[in-house]
């Protein structure tokens, strides 16, 4: 939740814990006896109980999960809990898991619908972390940010040395003409200057894959290509611009087509001539339109 970070633990000038225990977070724990500041219903250290919970969920150890978000919910500690979940899915699950919004429906209803602490409230914490807990955990993340963040160090220490960095970015200069060409589009800068308009947005930049278009998405494209009347495109035109990309080599193209390349419209050409020689062009029309 939002206020979450605001009621994290800090440390005074004398290096003291200063804390901000929440009023549902007071009263007695399991014995009997008056909480102490940041203390759980069970007795532990909701610190220790979130870290716990955080680390269950990464070696997906469903029973533990369970348990500490049990406990926070309980002890009034559910701000802590519905914070800590939030980040866990963005820091120890696989990129695109359904869980992130399975967590946020469950807090809505712990905290919106229901209280907390309750019966319900508790229910939905342990679903939510039995859910993160079983999804596909990984740092990978966190690794990444950690990797990049050090080459952006390499490459500046680099250049102040004026030397080719040990390690660099993947894409390197990023320039034209590389590896990432195909981004220099009319939509950027470099490629409005290059000419480079509808045509090779179509046969280069919207390319997808590796999996390619479905039947009918490729089948909406090539019409759609074929009835603009700004732009003539070649049966060859057609094809590059529904093929998939190479799953080996997905920044490759299957024919260098770029606006003006006269060598690349001469191969181009010269395989239109074999499609039509084969029987099998796709410049027309009506062969997209049922």
């Amino acid at each position: 939740m939002a206020d979450g970070d605001d009621r994290q633990a800090t440390f005074g000038s004398d290096g003291s814990l200063e804390t901000d225990t929440t009023p549902d977070a007071t009263g007695e724990n399991d014995f009997g006896e008056a909480k102490e500041p940041n203390e759980t219903d069970g007795g532990y250290s909701r610190y220790v109980v979130s870290s716990l919970l955080q680390k269950a969920v990464r070696r997906s150890d469903e029973e533990v999960a369970a348990w500490a978000a049990w406990e926070l919910a309980r002890s009034g500690y559910a701000w802590n809990l519905w914070d800590r979940l939030n980040l866990y899915v963005v820091e120890d699950l696989r990129a695109g898991s359904e869980v992130a919004l399975t967590v946020e429906r469950y807090e809505e209803l712990a905290t919106e619908r229901w209280e907390p602490a309750e019966w319900k409230g508790r229910l939905c914490a342990i679903h939510a972390a039995l859910a993160a807990a079983r999804a596909r955990s990984t740092r990978e993340a966190s690794n990444a940010d950690a990797y990049f963040s050090a080459v952006a160090e390499v490459r500046a220490e680099a250049r102040e040395r004026g030397e080719e960095p040990a390690h660099d970015f993947p894409v390197g200069d990023l320039e034209p003409e590389g590896t990432f060409d195909a981004v220099f589009d009319g939509h950027t800068g470099e490629g409005a200057r290059r000419d480079r308009g509808t045509r090779f947005f179509k046969t280069h930049g919207a390319r997808v894959g590796p999996e390619g278009e479905d039947d009918q998405s490729a089948r909406w494209q090539r019409l759609a290509m074929l009835l603009d009347d700004e732009t003539d495109y070649s049966p060859a035109d057609l094809d590059r611009a529904v093929e998939p990309v190479d799953p080996e080599a997905p920044w490759g193209e299957p024919g260098t087509s770029r606006d003006g390349d006269d060598e690349a419209e001469s191969d181009r050409d010269d395989r239109d001539a074999d499609r039509d020689e084969s029987g099998n062009s796709s410049g027309s029309l009506s062969d997209f339109s049922s």
